[in-house]
């Protein structure tokens, strides 16, 4: 198949491109580099930079299907620039469903888990939402073969480390490696469910190239979560004794994830595992953002 991923500099979708050119598929990439980074890129896939609505103007060009991965992809820089986070989350879900409709184009939508939580509590929230809700419109008014999948706060390989995209995990590495407190945001027992990207990739992957049609979507997360504390202490545990600071509650903080619906592993044959432990445990060079982390991953798939 010929595959476009739409911010394929990023994490998720670096690692993606790498299953999917494996799996011996034609891969494009469209990013504008905003969050995404040029080391990630992979041989053997086409970079296209630009901003998201440059889609519009591909005419003519035939691919069988399309990730839709390209967003600011978190809560709390959404606030600061609500009308950018509107004009690229939202604005885009809008501009590639039209293109995919006009183009017969399957696509997969990366959604969010804050579906579960208040989605009006941030930017971020609201905009993962509207673009939930145009890629349903264009499935039920269109008949066009729309797919979605709800991200459960992943890591791993090319998480970012720093900056204001990055989240707790990468945040917390860098920290580490700069011998800095780890910081904690309210009293920390706020629980999440950590997902690996090399299950993400694997989701994302069935659900891509299998006829399986879900009527609502697609739940991609572990179905356990650990507190902010308990990840503190595996940190703790690698690294021996830390400082830590707690930062008061921010907005659109959410109490909990968790996945609980468990369609996607029987539907999809999906088998997520619990690597989280294991990911902060064993990985050694905190300097550098992949080098020993896709050692680790290779190590796990295989």
């Amino acid at each position: 198949m010929k595959i476009l991923v739409t911010g394929g500099n990023g994490f998720i979708g670096s690692n993606l491109i790498k299953r999917l050119l494996s799996e011996g598929h034609e891969v494009v990439s469209i990013d504008d580099l905003s969050t995404g980074l040029k080391e990630y890129e992979v041989e053997g896939c086409t970079y296209v930079y630009g901003d998201i609505q440059n889609l519009m103007f591909w005419k003519g060009e035939s691919f069988d299907l399309c990730y839709h991965l390209a967003a600011l992809s978190r809560i709390q820089p959404s606030f600061d620039d609500p009308a950018e986070t509107f004009r690229v989350n939202a604005g885009g879900c809008s501009i590639v469903a039209e293109w995919a409709r006009e183009n017969k184009v399957k696509v997969v939508y990366s959604g969010s888990s804050s579906r579960w939580c208040n989605p009006q509590t941030s930017p971020y929230a609201t905009c993962k939402q509207i673009g939930e809700n145009v890629f349903k419109s264009y499935r039920t008014a269109y008949g066009c073969d729309f797919e979605i999948c709800r991200f459960y706060n992943v890591y791993g390989p090319n998480e970012l480390v720093d900056g204001t995209w990055a989240a707790v995990i990468g945040i917390w590495r860098d920290q580490v490696s700069k011998e800095q407190p780890i910081t904690i945001v309210s009293d920390g027992e706020q629980r999440r469910d950590f997902t690996h990207v090399i299950d993400i990739v694997d989701a994302l992957y069935k659900v891509g190239t299998s006829n399986e049609k879900h009527e609502d979507a697609w739940e991609l997360g572990t179905g356990m979560n650990y507190s902010i504390n308990e990840v503190f202490s595996f940190f703790k545990e690698r690294f021996g004794e830390l400082s830590k600071v707690h930062l008061p509650d921010q907005p659109g903080n959410y109490k909990s994830t968790c996945r609980e619906n468990d369609d996607t592993l029987e539907r999809l044959d999906w088998a997520p595992k619990d690597r989280l432990k294991e990911y902060i445990l064993t990985l050694k060079n905190w300097n550098k953002q992949t080098e020993n982390a896709m050692d680790w991953t290779n190590r796990m798939a295989r």
